[in-house]
């Protein structure tokens, strides 16, 4: 893969944000956009843990979708204190993602606002993602394709991005938002995934009060390097196209791979994995 560093910007205007970086659909990791969030100087693992240690938290891993495990169905659940000491005992495959902080823990509102980068985002869905040494996501893109800023909180984490004309590299699963799960986006088989040697993205590494622009529709995988945690505010498309995807995404493709999901079982996602490869080679003989 040909990984080339995401750009970085100590401050930005918005009228230099939109010109340089949202027009054209490219990322950018902005490190001094949010200094005047209380959060900057608070928020980290204890401190979550403070206020959110007895509330029960929803756990993922990284084994592959199985039918059995329901759509988006969590691995496991735990209080977050006990998940907290979980991150700092060790490496751990557990992860939380889509916590919807608004709903679960109204105090930490307190310690942000939503920042004016030019785009109207939602305020309903500020959602936090945790995760422990060497846990990481399946390359994906966002249901919706909005325009992403995620803001990172204690230690670091790799992110590899990858934009929409660089999906014919990616081992695409069909009537799915991922790669094939058997890839290993931090170290790649290229021998059994030869395709990727010609997939053209990015790649930053994210430390805390940093935040990452990435642009609608951007493929991206995460990989935790130490505990930590991010917060991601969206925007909607501004692409009409893009907008329009995000509504087949949400209203008609999500619901036929539930159906199918229930109807075939594990048989149905074995033949999108397999056809993840046929199609994929396919493109990269002609």
């Amino acid at each position: 893969m040909r990984l080339e560093e995401i750009p970085r910007v100590g401050s930005i205007t918005k009228e230099d944000f939109l010109q340089l970086y949202f027009k054209p659909q490219k990322p950018v990791v902005m490190e001094g956009a949010v200094d005047n969030w209380p959060a900057i100087g608070k928020w980290n693992l204890d401190y979550i843990k403070e206020v959110a240690g007895h509330k029960e938290v929803p756990l993922y891993d990284d084994r592959p979708v199985n039918h059995e495990d329901g759509f988006n169905e969590p691995h496991a659940q735990m209080k977050m204190a006990d998940y907290v000491a979980l991150l700092k005992s060790g490496p751990t495959k557990y992860r939380i993602f889509l916590w919807n902080v608004l709903k679960e823990v109204p105090e930490l509102q307190k310690d942000y606002d939503f920042p004016d980068f030019g785009l109207k985002l939602k305020r309903k869905l500020p959602m936090l993602f945790f995760g422990g040494e060497d846990s990481y996501t399946f390359m994906h893109y966002d249901i919706d394709l909005a325009n992403i800023f995620h803001f990172h909180f204690e230690g670091k984490k790799e992110c590899i991005l990858f934009p929409p004309s660089q999906t014919k590299n990616l081992y695409k699963v069909p009537h799915s938002l991922i790669t094939h799960e058997s890839i290993n986006f931090s170290n790649p088989d290229y021998e059994k995934w030869p395709a990727l040697k010609k997939a053209e993205g990015y790649r930053a590494e994210l430390r805390h009060g940093e935040v990452l622009y990435m642009p609608e529709g951007y493929w991206h995988y995460m990989k935790y390097i130490t505990p930590g945690f991010s917060m991601s505010l969206r925007s909607w498309p501004k692409n009409p196209l893009n907008f329009a995807r995000g509504l087949y995404n949400i209203f008609i493709m999500r619901s036929f791979d539930v159906f199918m999901r229930k109807w075939r079982g594990q048989k149905w996602i074995e033949h999108k994995n397999s056809k993840a490869i046929e199609r994929t080679d396919r493109i990269l003989t002609l």
